[in-house]
């Protein structure tokens, strides 16, 4: 029974503290998303990094060609032309190429540096946008709007895997990433997501970004290191989550799954180890009450139940949200919505297997620059 409760009790509190602040969260995010009068709109550059072919490219630049936004540019950075696919490019576009691979470099870094260098004078704004996903015609607006707020460094958006036609890997990669957007809400946030930013760019060269890339394996991590130290907010932007319609395999969502948590145990490691411990108690607490239902107890059920039920609803919470982030996925969502309910379960012993794969090194050059393409 000590056993039992070792773990049980903390998965209980655990699940139930997951829940707390949901409401505050769905508030602040209805409120983002609420039209209000026009916010200010400095000049912005938009700039993307293209390493490759994949399906919808050409719609993910016009879309970010498409802008509703009074002043802005976009530049497609690539390393060579050979890196961009015919007949992908929209017409209001700057094409940038960084040359050469340079050894030990980190090819979208590369790119998206050759794009800030090139980027208009009058532009007060540099926004970083993934290639591989869709953002809606409000997206560059809704991550401007929060960099007005009292000290706020940058403003970040985030992914949800819509994958289309779904399957078995790509759908439960869609449900093992949704918690992490979870974490971004009111206040200051833990992280930012390159694939979805946006900062002052008398900020970005204060806060020395540049260099602070060249010497990281991930974009996201450097900038966020660069804004905490600086003691500025990182504000979320409900409004610029970006759709990945793409499919992944095994063992590519594995590998990529893997990497991410590589690099978040280097570069976020208190998230890491909050991760780890929360998984732990969610799992042992789940096979402990699966044990002792087994062996007769009534009350072992009961714990099970709670559990997976406070766990289903944090699931609930997060694809309602999404839907309402993303509207033009919304057929999506009325088809598919569901496995972020029922796969929670599978959903949390994957994350434990890949908190636990993540302690062993990895090949940070071996694979595509940690793209969210997985």
């Amino acid at each position: 029974m000590f056993w039992f409760w070792f773990f049980a009790g903390p998965a209980l509190v655990l699940a139930a503290l997951a829940l707390r602040g949901e409401r505050k969260r769905a508030q602040f995010v209805a409120e983002r998303l609420t039209p209000g009068p026009d916010p200010v709109t400095p000049p912005a550059t938009v700039i993307t990094s293209v390493e490759g072919p994949d399906n919808g490219l050409r719609e993910n630049l016009a879309a970010l060609a498409a802008q509703d936004y009074p002043s802005y540019e976009l530049i497609v950075a690539a390393r060579t032309a050979a890196d961009i696919p015919p007949d992908v490019l929209p017409r209001r576009v700057l094409v940038v190429l960084a040359g050469a691979e340079k050894p030990k470099s980190h090819e979208r870094i590369e790119n998206l540096l050759a794009g800030v260098q090139l980027s208009r004078k009058q532009s007060e704004i540099l926004a970083f946008a993934d290639a591989y996903g869709r953002v809606s015609p409000q997206w560059l607006r809704a991550l401007v709007a929060p960099l007005t707020e009292a000290n706020v460094g940058v403003s970040t958006g985030f992914c949800w895997f819509a994958p289309e036609p779904p399957d078995f890997w790509s759908l439960l990669r869609s449900v093992w990433i949704a918690p992490v957007m979870g974490l971004l809400g009111p206040g200051n946030n833990p992280f930012v997501w390159a694939g979805s930013l946006a900062i002052q760019k008398e900020i970005f060269f204060e806060l020395r970004v540049p260099a602070s890339w060249r010497e990281s394996l991930s974009e996201s991590a450097a900038v966020t290191g660069a804004v905490r130290r600086a003691g500025l907010r990182i504000a979320f932007a409900p409004g610029a989550v970006a759709a990945f319609t793409g499919r992944t395999t095994m063992r590519a969502f594995l590998r990529w799954a893997r990497r991410q948590m590589a690099l978040a145990r280097q570069y976020l490691p208190r998230l890491w180890w909050e991760g780890l411990v929360s998984h732990f108690f969610y799992c042992g607490g789940m096979a402990a009450a699966i044990i002792a239902s087994l062996r007769g107890s009534r009350g072992a059920e009961w714990v099970l139940v709670t559990q997976l039920g406070l766990g289903m609803l944090k699931g609930v919470n997060r694809a309602t949200l999404a839907k309402a982030e993303l509207p033009r996925c919304e057929a999506w969502f009325k088809r598919h919505a569901w496995v972020h309910v029922l796969w929670v379960p599978l959903a949390t012993w994957l994350w434990l297997g890949v908190l636990l794969a993540s302690v062993f090194p990895f090949t940070p050059f071996s694979e595509k620059n940690g793209s969210s393409r997985a």
